[in-house]
């Protein structure tokens, strides 16, 4: 295959998200970064040292390997990702925050195993239906494969619990099926079944903190306090933003109030500093960014690279609309991050390695 070029639309879209993100972190993490560490930029500098300066490097060394690369390694990188999801559940290994056990803590860095996995299980996946062109609308060779490897990824990571990634992994598994060439029958049922269990599991109460999340998005006034005091502050944050916003670095929401305020809700401190139209224009980016990603997906030369490109690109519109509609008060809270804005050293070092594969598929574009 010919090298030709990079997509450099793309690549400045993303170098203004990540400036961008640095800028709102600075913001937003001002107030508990002193409070925490007498020091205003902490966070940013956190944010700098593990996720932009080891991001750059991987996304550095992922742009200048061919793609093909890792399909080679598909398999091992998948079996060491799932194996980091088991290690979780293990004390002394596996860190618990809030309830919920997410974390591992190997030689004093706490890291998420489910963060690290997105990219291997795309990477696998994209490898594997790119060789099943022929049997993927079969039941027992496409639908029943597919539905095992990714329901013990998603069971794992659901009894962590995370609900949220579980989510961004199944849409983004589901679009590569769909990429693949999945019958439209077999894409009904895996939706139908993954409506049912959902609705099944707040019926009967299987993960009650996701029932009481689904609860707060039907009814916010029932705990003010408690579960809804998130969402309400969130609310309340964006409302007061307005228009045109309160101005860079004046939100008021990030002082104690709003939780979290320098990553899982991020967006709702841009919609108060920057108002609606600062949120339309971070809107307009990934737009932008979809855009260009579905394109390489679609001048890939050959059906692995059409798969990693488009679930690469999937999986970074899935996550950002799942943040930004749940802290608007439009879906259940998740607790995940906005890509390449929020607070997240290692998820900001993996989402930029997958950016340099996705750069180096543009390369070999067919024009």
């Amino acid at each position: 295959m010919k090298s030709r070029q990079p997509d450099y639309i793309l690549l400045a879209v993303i170098g203004i998200l990540v400036i961008f993100g640095l800028i709102m972190i600075s913001s937003a993490s001002i107030a508990l970064s002193q409070e925490r560490f007498h020091e205003s930029y902490h966070y940013l500098k956190n944010q700098l040292i593990r996720g932009v300066l080891p991001g750059l490097a991987l996304a550095l060394v992922a742009y200048f390997i061919p793609y093909q690369f890792w399909r080679k390694i598909a398999l091992p990188l998948l079996i060491v990702s799932i194996a980091g999801l088991v290690l979780v559940f293990l004390p002394g290994i596996g860190l618990e925050l809030g309830g919920a056990k997410r974390w591992l803590n190997i030689a004093s860095v706490s890291f998420q195993p489910s963060e690290l996995l997105k990219l291997p299980l795309i990477i696998y996946l994209a490898a594997w239906l790119a060789t099943k062109e022929k049997e993927i609308k079969n039941f027992t060779g496409g639908l029943m494969p597919f539905l095992i490897l990714v329901g013990i990824v998603c069971l794992l990571i659901l009894f962590e619990p995370d609900l949220g990634t579980t989510g961004v992994l199944g849409f983004t598994a589901l679009l590569i099926f769909i990429l693949a060439g999945a019958r439209i029958s077999h894409v009904l049922l895996i939706l139908a079944g993954g409506i049912a269990l959902a609705w099944l599991s707040i019926k009967l109460n299987f993960f009650p903190h996701a029932t009481s999340r689904v609860q707060t998005l039907l009814h916010p006034e029932l705990d003010p306090r408690g579960i809804g005091y998130q969402i309400n502050q969130a609310l309340l944050a964006l409302g007061s933003g307005g228009l045109f916003g309160l101005g860079l670095g004046q939100s008021l929401q990030k002082f104690r109030y709003l939780p979290q305020p320098a990553s899982d809700s991020i967006a709702a401190v841009i919609g108060e500093e920057l108002g609606f139209l600062g949120l339309l224009c971070l809107l307009l980016l990934f737009v932008i960014f979809a855009f260009r990603g579905f394109k390489i997906a679609r001048q890939a030369p050959d059906n692995f690279g059409r798969l990693l490109a488009g679930g690469i690109t999937g999986w970074i519109i899935f996550q950002a609309l799942i943040n930004i509609t749940a802290i608007s008060g439009l879906i259940p809270l998740t607790g995940i991050t906005l890509p390449f804005i929020s607070l997240g050293g290692s998820s900001l070092a993996i989402t930029l390695t997958a950016m340099g594969i996705l750069l180096n598929i543009s390369k070999y574009s067919k024009t």
